[in-house]
């Protein structure tokens, strides 16, 4: 991906973005931060929120806004849709898109031109599933 045509690379926004290709977790500002802050101990949690900002302005990234949470940050900015667990908050891709039918015959049906949506599953996480001793949530 070159993006020196579209967007000077400093230090702190290639560390800030090769964090987020390395995780593929969905992390938010803070925990960009966090991790950011280990290969750059002095950066400021202000720098990594600005170049979040600058970053998804550009494209480069994408944010997510999921029910009520946090604003998460994704390396992948194709379009795609996100589960999300109830009890840890981690986020995941769905493996498909179900809504991509669905657009065609929005379209169709009452003519608007639509430009994307957004989808989020809630559910409990593997992990979650298998600190409850398997027991599957009310």
């Amino acid at each position: 991906m070159s993006l020196s045509s579209k967007l000077r690379m400093s230090k702190q926004r290639r560390a800030i973005l090769t964090t987020l290709e390395d995780i593929h977790c969905h992390p938010t500002a803070d925990e960009v931060y966090k991790i950011v802050r280990r290969k750059l101990p002095h950066i400021s949690l202000g720098t990594v929120y600005r170049n979040l900002e600058i970053l998804s302005s550009a494209g480069v990234i994408k944010k997510i806004q999921l029910g009520g949470a946090q604003m998460r940050f994704d390396d992948c900015t194709e379009d795609h849709d996100h589960i999300r667990c109830v009890h840890c908050g981690r986020v995941d891709d769905l493996p498909l898109n179900p809504l991509n039918p669905c657009e065609d015959a929005l379209q169709k049906e009452c003519g608007y031109k639509i430009i994307g949506h957004s989808l989020e599953f809630i559910g409990i996480c593997p992990q979650c599933q298998q600190d409850e001793g398997g027991h599957e949530a009310a």
